[in-house]
């Protein structure tokens, strides 16, 4: 026998586990279907509208597109290399195994979109890619070379 519990907040509830808490196996009980729910919405269930966007927060974020993608993820690529200090100014060290993540992500994109892009959208995926490499490849030299 399931037992149940009923609050005065009017939520009830049902212990559907087949075992009891002595390890007997419970007795498959018909349960009552629930009610159905009000016509239109519940105060509780409704939700306000959304706040508008202000104009100069629209702004401030500017159109999302392809080369926002692109500007992201290289952005991301050089706080992971330490190239690019942290929000406060401070330095951030290196983390190669995400800046090498982040390098493949935009290789990914880059072999997925291929034939997809415009000119200029193929190009400043190409140049981006070559400058993360080429940083990548810089500072794996100057972390495997000893300190003096």
């Amino acid at each position: 026998m399931t037992e149940k519990k009923e609050d005065s907040s009017g939520f009830k509830v049902v212990d559907r586990r087949g075992f009891a808490s002595d390890g007997s196996r419970r007795e498959e009980a018909t349960e009552p279907q629930p009610p159905a729910p009000p016509a239109g919405p519940s105060p509780a269930t409704e939700r306000p509208p959304a706040a508008p966007v202000a104009e100069e927060d629209a702004e401030n974020f500017g159109p999302t597109g392809f080369d926002t993608l692109i500007s992201y993820l290289s952005t991301t690529a050089l706080f992971q290399l330490g190239l690019l200090p942290g929000p406060g100014g401070e330095h951030i060290p290196p983390d190669l195994a995400s800046a090498r993540g982040t390098i493949d992500m935009l290789e990914v994109l880059q072999q997925k979109t291929h034939g997809n892009l415009s000119a200029t959208e193929t190009r400043m995926l190409e140049e981006v890619l070559y400058e993360l490499r080429m940083s990548f490849v810089e500072m794996q030299k100057r972390l495997s070379q000893p300190a003096r």
